[in-house]
């Protein structure tokens, strides 16, 4: 990929990192499965959008042209828009907010100006205050398996309704995540099976194939190659 990128962390409790990047060329890459959701801001052109993005499921090819500048903000699981149902975004069904003028976006019925990748805390910090950003205790407490007093039914209702996955759907991405991350440190084959529990080397590249679109044998070529 023709990407400079950087990354932070954020002071806001509801956000994974805050990420930017510039393509320089046009092209082409493989957009693998993703857990949480994201905000990402576009530049193209004079042109600036505002997108939310939701989780994804399997590897999907993704285009991007040249000269496009980038800005996103990664949610923490459990942080949800009530307004914007992540379920209905999930696997690049994108939702693109009207734009209100050439340096804001309309979001629930306000004009809100384009944050940006210094500020994008305070911006955070005001869709929490406005109560358009808010947290599901639920999911914490069913990714730390710790007891609730609520059904079974109503634990997956509102895991899914803040995540957009089910629990066996976002341990499957996450466990290729940890495989891939496996052998990017160099790891076996046989380690990333044993490590990330799978049950064999076929189970592991089905998995890898569906969820990060290469297998594990491409993954170690492209480590190597580095």
């Amino acid at each position: 990929m023709n990407f400079v990128f950087d990354e932070r962390p954020s002071d806001a409790p509801f956000v994974e990192k805050i990420w930017r990047t510039r393509s320089e060329r046009s092209g082409s890459f493989i957009s693998a499965a993703a857990s949480q959701w994201e905000m990402v801001v576009t530049r193209y052109q004079g042109k600036t959008t505002f997108t939310v993005r939701g989780p994804e499921t399997k590897a999907s090819p993704a285009d991007y042209p040249a000269d496009t500048e980038f800005f996103g903000i990664i949610f923490k699981l459990g942080a949800f828009m009530p307004h914007l149902p992540l379920i209905k975004l999930l696997d690049r069904n994108d939702a693109t907010l009207p734009e209100a003028s050439s340096q804001s976006f309309w979001l629930h019925g306000s004009a809100w100006q384009f944050p940006d990748y210094e500020n994008a805390d305070t911006f955070v910090t005001r869709l929490v205050r406005k109560e358009l950003l808010v947290q599901e205790p639920v999911v914490e407490a069913v990714l730390q398996n710790r007891p609730l007093e609520l059904s079974l039914r109503s634990v997956q209702r509102r895991f899914l309704h803040a995540t957009g996955l089910t629990r066996g759907t976002l341990d499957q991405i996450e466990r290729a995540h940890q495989a891939m991350a496996l052998l990017e440190q160099g790891g076996s084959i046989a380690d990333a099976v044993y490590q990330a529990g799978y049950a064999d080397q076929p189970h592991l590249t089905r998995s890898l194939k569906h969820f990060i679109g290469q297998t594990p044998a491409q993954i170690l070529r492209t480590v190597k190659s580095a």
